[in-house]
């Protein structure tokens, strides 16, 4: 089946998965409102052309809470996978990379894959020990700090971020196995969880208590002005293009046409993803008084966008300021 079928009623969900039992079934949670689900929706219409034996279908979460309440969910996008009329995975969030890898696996497997339970305990045990000790301070929530997914997680971060509390976060709706996973190695039944040089300090209520007594601040790292955070990153390296994308995929034409001017050089640089990153990308605006992407910095000066770029390289000069960065 080469197009997305839109499910508009219990029923037709029902004979959709009925109809489907011996080949994958996947269904987006989606809502109109929601523009990560437009993006979703856009990547299951590619995947339909390559996975022509994969059913790929919509479902407006709200128009039928039926369904939606049934498979609990809480979120969107959500997507749902089924085999022999049986939910066989979940992932929650807009995911592209993660939803095709998960639809390759379960499209080639003619049996059901493997649960959690099959894996060594061990394996999972060691990861989490890992994510929970990625910084000192680490949340692991619904969501991102940009765009929480729940009222708990939001509330979370507006005390963090009021004591300017440095942290790194892990969205939970994007890996199930960890989601599941940290509840039962932490003996913790909810999200969020905050940890402290990797121990367990607990959810929202407990964080409240700790903003009330004093101690949170003592106990938590403070995090970086925006102004002392963008030194450190136009400064990290001799030669750093802040643009959209990276030196393997650049996302814009602009950032693609001073790749290639730069790779033409011979001289070394790095990259800073902007759109993984909305401070910086709005703050270095107003911190070099330059609006636009990209951005080269020598040195920590910065150079400008593309069309110095092209003036430096039409006048011999490019070579010799990049590297006056080495």
């Amino acid at each position: 089946m080469a197009a997305v079928v839109d499910a508009g009623s219990v029923r037709q969900f029902e004979e959709l998965l009925q109809k489907n039992d011996r080949s994958l079934l996947v269904v987006h949670f989606w809502a109109p409102w929601a523009p990560q689900c437009s993006q979703m929706n856009d990547v299951m219409a590619e995947l339909a052309k390559v996975q022509p034996g994969v059913t790929f279908v919509k479902l407006e979460a709200e128009a039928i809470p039926e369904v939606s309440e049934k498979y609990e969910i809480t979120s969107v996008p959500t997507f749902l996978f089924f085999k022999n009329s049986q939910k066989i995975d979940r992932l929650d969030g807009a995911h592209a990379p993660e939803l095709t890898k998960r639809v390759q696996r379960h499209a080639s497997n003619s049996s059901f894959p493997a649960t959690s339970n099959s894996a060594p305990k061990e394996d999972i045990n060691t990861r989490l020990k890992k994510l929970i000790n990625v910084a000192p301070c680490m949340l692991f929530m619904k969501g991102s700090p940009q765009e929480p997914r729940c009222g708990f997680s939001r509330q979370i971060l507006e005390i963090l971020n009021k004591h300017k509390v440095q942290f790194k976060s892990f969205d939970i709706l994007s890996d199930e196995e960890v989601r599941q996973g940290l509840k039962t190695f932490s003996n913790w039944p909810t999200y969020p969880q905050l940890y402290i040089n990797g121990e367990l300090m607990g959810g929202l209520d407990i964080v409240k208590e700790l903003e009330a007594s004093g101690e949170l601040e003592a106990m938590c790292p403070k995090a970086q002005s925006l102004e002392d955070r963008l030194k450190a990153l136009i400064n990290k390296d001799p030669v750093i293009l802040f643009m959209k994308g990276n030196k393997q995929m650049a996302k814009c034409g602009f950032s693609r046409q001073i790749l290639e001017i730069l790779n033409n050089t011979g001289v070394d640089y790095e990259t800073f993803d902007i759109l993984e990153d909305e401070e910086v990308r709005q703050g270095l605006k107003t911190y070099s008084n330059w609006p636009t992407y990209p951005q080269l910095y020598v040195k920590g000066e910065l150079i400008g966008g593309l069309d110095i770029i092209k003036e430096l390289k039409e006048s011999g000069e490019l070579v010799s300021v990049l590297k006056g960065g080495q």
